[in-house]
């Protein structure tokens, strides 16, 4: 039997006995492991802040079954964000055994963790992890003497080619049994400080721990030295392009190109799709598939409209869900999943570093906010990794009110790209206007600090075809399985608003704001209680109304600041406290309503 569970750390989780612990650094493949250990799809990011919450799922090794734990990765154990601190408390927790992941690439600084790990009681198994980039580089490793320098077992791994999976499982089935046989009581965890010295490396001594980290680094360059050897060799062509995306020239032009590219793929891609075999689909075979179906035995009236109506269940879930969101859902994952796998996200964010800290905030926060797109409770969820609780908050407020989920995207393109082909550009500009005001008062308003970048730069790779197309399918199925309920349940508010006439009471009491101040027709009323449940529902209702070019734009502006769906309250609320999320929820709603009918009043003023 197999389960699996993504959530935060909790006193049941670090209370199971039976349990192993898979830790590592950011980014050196953790998730890749679990996956093939458990057989449960964990997704995995080729930079990091990504795997903030654990994830666990159930293995055997020989004949007794074991709870696998994919804890956060970290640099240390002495915690400096959330994520890490999180990584100790499991650690602290006692395990069975520990298997700890190592980047052969960049080995000194991977072993300063794999030392701190053997303070504590617990059977250790190390992972030699990306062998072959390391060899491109023309370093090759002595595997034996890193095993005698660690006083533990080493597995030299491929994980993406699934290379060394059957040395590691026989190599932890002979490490837990000498536990076993050793008489190790379960769930220990305790650290251990030898009391000789004669032979101290310099990491385990009792004695001053504000020495510690430093002897960690010296101890671990030195087994560095001695373990690995470094051939002359010329540069990769990845390898070289993989610097250069760092500095201004050429950095910056090949962002632009892959940015243009993304937005290509994104919206060309999305729109062919839909237009191409989605609406087709949904209006030629499955909408009058439906019809013919209620019509056979539901008497004309309320209840007949309600289940396909002009907004009946069964015509906008399809033509909503199926034909506006899907194509573009599916398009920013397969771009978004690809600039992950490659690392050119990192590059992207020191890049831009510079300009961040104008804004208040580090150039690492672009990873989050480009999460945001699509879907504000993970990037959120993702900030943990920030190093103070201000950057976290003021990640979390740019989101909110600038970055609309890829969702929202999907239907604001639909929206726009009807009218004017400068309206996309148009709200592009607007956005990111929005993002910099957002940006700059956030982070004025509060108090604390932002520290100085510290991001790992991960080599710059070719996905592999396997992990990329599983990565891809197991998104989607997230997406799915997490917005489908929230948008079905806002399909059938719309379907009993519409049809009940519920709507065009709402409507009148609504009329001074939607009609008089915004200028949308009273119908777009829909679009606002909409918005309540899903974001990009304050949108769809949009479509099916006969607007002017600057009624869409309006109410394309309107929408992409206004209020946080319910799940990203909830998630604001459980991070920030309850305070916080009621903050910047009332201030998106008032900007949008504010910022949205400022727009109408002044181009109907001069134009």
């Amino acid at each position: 039997m197999k389960t699996c569970h993504n959530v935060r750390e909790d006193a049941r989780a670090l209370n199971k006995h039976n349990k192993i612990l898979l830790m590592g650094n950011p980014n050196v493949g953790k998730s890749i492991f679990f996956t093939e250990l458990t057989g449960i799809h964990a997704i995995s990011s080729n930079y990091a802040g990504t795997a903030v919450n654990f994830t666990e799922g159930r293995f055997a090794v020989g004949e007794k079954e074991y709870t696998l734990i994919d804890v956060p990765g970290t640099y240390s154990l002495v915690p400096t964000s959330e994520a890490e601190a999180v990584a100790t408390r499991f650690m602290e927790s006692g395990a069975e055994a520990v298997v700890c992941v190592l980047d052969a690439s960049n080995l000194e600084r991977n072993l300063c963790l794999a030392l701190e790990l053997r303070r504590y009681n617990t059977p250790l198994l190390y992972v030699l992890n990306m062998v072959d980039v390391a060899e491109r580089r023309g370093i090759t490793i002595n595997t034996k003497l890193l095993s005698q320098e660690l006083g533990a077992p080493v597995v030299q791994t491929v994980a993406v080619k699934k290379q060394g999976f059957d040395e590691l499982a026989k190599k932890l089935e002979t490490l837990l049994e000498a536990a076993r046989a050793a008489g190790r009581s379960e769930g220990k965890g305790e650290e251990t400080m030898p009391n000789a010295c004669a032979n101290c490396d310099g990491f385990s001594c009792p004695g001053s721990r504000q020495n510690e980290s430093a002897d960690i680094w010296a101890t671990a360059k030195s087994i560095a030295r001695r373990v690995s050897k470094k051939n002359a060799s010329k540069p990769s062509f990845l390898d070289r392009l993989g610097e250069s995306m760092m500095k201004p020239m050429p950095g910056i032009p090949i962002a632009i190109l892959v940015m243009a590219l993304t937005i290509g793929v994104v919206v060309g891609g999305g729109r062919a799709l839909r237009a191409l075999l989605l609406l087709p689909l949904v209006n030629n075979i499955i909408v009058p598939f439906f019809r013919g179906i209620f019509a056979g035995f539901v008497p004309e009236g309320v209840f007949l409209n309600i289940l396909v109506g002009e907004f009946g269940i069964f015509v906008i879930s399809f033509e909503w869900i199926l034909a506006l969101i899907f194509p573009y859902v599916l398009f920013f994952y397969v771009a978004f999943t690809f600039l992950e796998d490659t690392g050119f996200l990192p590059r992207l964010s020191v890049l831009l570093d510079n300009i961040f800290r104008k804004l208040g905030i580090q150039g690492g926060s672009l990873i989050h906010i480009i999460m945001g797109y699509a879907c504000a409770v993970p990037a959120i969820i993702g900030s943990r990794a920030a190093t103070s609780r201000k950057e976290r908050i003021v990640i979390a407020a740019a989101i909110c009110f600038a970055i609309p989920c890829i969702s929202q995207t999907g239907a604001l393109i639909s929206l726009l790209a009807a009218y004017a082909w400068w309206m996309l550009p148009a709200m592009f500009l607007f956005a990111i206007l929005l993002f910099v005001v957002a940006t700059l008062v956030a982070g004025k308003v509060v108090k604390g600090k932002v520290d100085p970048l510290l991001l790992e730069v991960p080599n710059l790779l070719m996905p592999e075809p396997r992990a990329y197309g599983r990565k891809l399918m197991t998104r989607m199925k997230h997406f799915l399985k997490e917005a489908e309920v929230p948008m079905l349940i806002a399909i059938v508010i719309a379907a009993l608003f519409k049809e009940t006439g519920l709507l065009a009471a709402i409507a009148v009491y609504a009329q001074p704001l939607v009609s008089n101040w915004l200028g949308l027709p009273q119908d777009a009323v829909m679009a606002l209680i909409l918005g309540i449940v899903r974001r990009e529902m304050s949108v769809a209702p949009l479509l099916a109304l006969d607007l002017t070019a600057l009624q869409a734009f309006v109410g394309g502006a309107v929408s992409l600041m206004y209020l946080p769906c319910l799940s990203v309250f909830a998630i604001l609320a459980k991070e920030f406290k309850i305070r916080i999320a009621v903050i910047i929820t009332l201030s998106t709603i008032a900007l949008a309503l504010f910022v949205g009918g400022l727009i109408n009043q002044i181009v109907q003023l001069f134009f």
